[in-house]
């Protein structure tokens, strides 16, 4: 009997984690659903509307980049709750398709890890809560400092800049930020 406990503490331990990592993406793979759900509702209806009833955000755009078959919600503001399910839309800039830089920033090993594979020339398509859609062109990629990103706020150009750590394969958090700016190439009004 003895010999039976380390095989069976042993998977006693490899079932619940293993119940954690699915309880994880059961719970992601829920969120992206009422985020969707709540953003075709925010489009049909030109209100914001929370995701679940506690949420401290909601759905203000939808991003695409079609080549790649990469597509997110992104959220109002860049609170932990927020970036835990989306990207999210840094308060202090524009709304995509306004004059101005609006920017995203995400977590670079779940809902911008799609960033590794655009390519200069993709297209980001956004689809604002309000149903208007704009088409951006990637034009330049960097990877900065977290304080010295480049990023001017107050440009005459429509603008998009999509953030998020750097290097996309680290373990850790460190200074470095990958930034893609794309530029204003249509808009559907």
């Amino acid at each position: 009997m003895p010999r039976l406990i380390p095989p069976l503490a042993l998977a006693l331990i490899g079932l619940i984690l293993f119940g954690d990592g699915a309880y994880i993406h059961a719970k992601a793979w829920l969120a992206q659903v009422l985020l969707e759900r709540a953003f075709d509702r925010s489009v049909a209806s030109g209100e914001a509307v929370k995701p679940w009833s506690w949420a401290d955000t909601w759905p203000v755009a939808r991003i695409e980049v079609k080549r790649i078959g990469a597509s997110a919600i992104v959220l109002e503001g860049t609170s932990g709750q927020a970036l835990a399910f989306g990207p999210g839309h840094i308060r202090q800039t524009v709304d995509a398709g306004e004059r101005g830089v609006a920017v995203y920033a995400a977590h670079r090993d779940t809902h911008f890890r799609f960033l590794r594979n655009v390519a200069i020339g993709d297209i980001i398509e956004i689809t604002r809560r309000d149903g208007r859609h704009f088409r951006y062109r990637a034009d330049v990629s960097d990877v900065v400092r977290f304080d010295a990103s480049g990023i001017e706020p107050a440009t005459h150009d429509f603008e998009l800049v999509l953030a998020t750590c750097w290097p996309f394969d680290a373990v850790t958090s460190g200074p470095e930020r990958f930034i893609l700016h794309a530029t204003l190439i249509e808009a559907d009004r």
